[in-house]
């Protein structure tokens, strides 16, 4: 049972103040209390808690934290679980910039559902896209279960707050043309000697970024035409295992690559960690140089793209790189890859398995419209046809022919 009753006391100053503290127990039976200004909040929370506590679902506010300690304690068993280095900044760049700023101060008891639905539509209002605020709330969910797991709250109120996205809403992949596959080859003949290889390998292998920085030759059989993919590099350049299962995998490539790879190994200068695609220094390539020493020069001087300018000058990023209009991205290699591969009919589930994607949901996410291309309605329905009836009878049916 709980009780209300009202209390007097006299400031220092000589003023007469006046609250309601609230006497009850919480489920295990502890004795709690909480006070307030007015009566009808006190009689609020009467009503509320006793609820609360017969779900056990109340946490009282000596026993909770607020949402920014939650974050922290939240990223501290990130780091004590070995998440990537890059997983763990994202989570934390996530709670500076939009959920500390919202509700930091807020003690997690004090969260409602309605509460981080107005968080969520402030984040939109915000001007941040729908993608981001996923994730946010994504970064929130897991933090405020982590809470609940360790005894700081006892319902997590996050839990079914999403942001509605539609179909329109995810951009369709659209890979580099073939006439620019062409011109980025033709012009890495004419740069360094490590370039024409690295491009292929992208181009053919599919292999990320992350992945090609850390490939070995240990893993590249020139023999059976095939790249081993078991590990890449992070954005501080450790190397460590893929990400999930479906990482590692064995890739066919084709001759044009055996061949390049074959005359790049004679000339790859040595390194101690024996990788295919070096720095000067024997590591693997930071990603930032990736795109700067081969990616962007490599377009340039294929004229794919050319830096922004504005007011006649280039204009240039905050550290002081151009910016280009126009250009593919590293991993629109990757989709070079996968395009060619549905071009050739290759099945889904090799696609998928190639690609080192988790799901064949995923490779018709970001693919299905590439394999839709491919359908010839009418060669499908002429197929079926013929199956049922063979083709002579077909053909005498097409002409009305008995």
């Amino acid at each position: 049972m709980a009780s209300i009753r009202k209390r007097d006391w006299i400031t220092p100053a000589g003023k007469q103040k006046a609250a309601w503290l609230v006497d009850y127990r919480d489920a295990s039976g502890a004795r709690r209390a909480k006070q307030f200004a007015r009566k009808k909040d006190a009689d609020a929370f009467v009503v509320t808690m006793g609820g609360e506590v017969a779900q056990g679902t109340h946490t009282a506010d000596s026993q909770s934290i607020t949402v920014k300690r939650a974050g922290e304690l939240w990223i501290v068993r990130a780091q004590r679980e070995d998440l990537e280095p890059s997983t763990v900044a994202s989570y934390q760049q996530h709670i500076r910039l939009h959920i500390d700023p919202f509700l930091g101060a807020k003690r997690l008891n004090q969260l409602t559902k309605p509460m981080i639905e107005q968080f969520r539509d402030d984040l939109l209002d915000g001007g941040r896209s729908k993608a981001m605020v996923q994730r946010v709330l994504g970064d929130l969910t897991s933090m405020i279960s982590e809470a609940e797991r360790v005894g700081y709250v006892a319902k997590n109120v996050c839990r079914g707050v999403t942001v509605r996205r539609g179909k329109r809403d995810k951009a369709k992949v659209v890979p580099p043309s073939k006439a620019d596959i062409r011109a980025l080859i033709d012009q890495s003949r004419k740069a360094r000697p490590m370039d024409k290889p690295l491009l292929l390998t992208l181009i053919f292998a599919g292999l990320r970024a992350s992945e090609v920085r850390a490939l070995p030759w240990a893993n590249v059989d020139l023999r059976l035409a095939t790249i081993t993919v078991d590990r890449r590099a992070d954005f501080k350049n450790v190397i460590g295992p893929p990400k999930s299962a479906s990482g590692y995998r064995a890739i066919p490539i084709p001759p044009t690559l055996v061949s390049e790879l074959r005359t790049w190994k004679l000339r790859c200068p040595p390194s101690d960690l024996e990788l295919v695609f070096p720095s000067r220094e024997g590591t693997p390539i930071y990603h930032a140089q990736l795109v700067a020493g081969f990616q962007e020069p490599l377009q340039i001087a294929a004229r794919i793209t050319q830096p922004r300018i504005v007011d006649g000058r280039p204009a240039l990023d905050d550290d002081g790189n151009a910016i280009l209009e126009g250009r593919h991205t590293l991993h629109s290699f990757r989709h070079a890859a996968a395009s060619l591969w549905i071009e050739q009919r290759v099945a889904p589930k090799k696609v998928q398995t190639w690609m080192g994607h988790h799901s064949i949901q995923v490779t018709f996410d970001t693919y299905g419209h590439l394999f839709a291309a491919l359908e010839d309605d009418a060669a499908t329905m002429r197929s079926l046809e013929i199956g049922l009836f063979g083709d002579v009878d077909a053909t005498r049916m097409q002409h009305g022919e008995n």
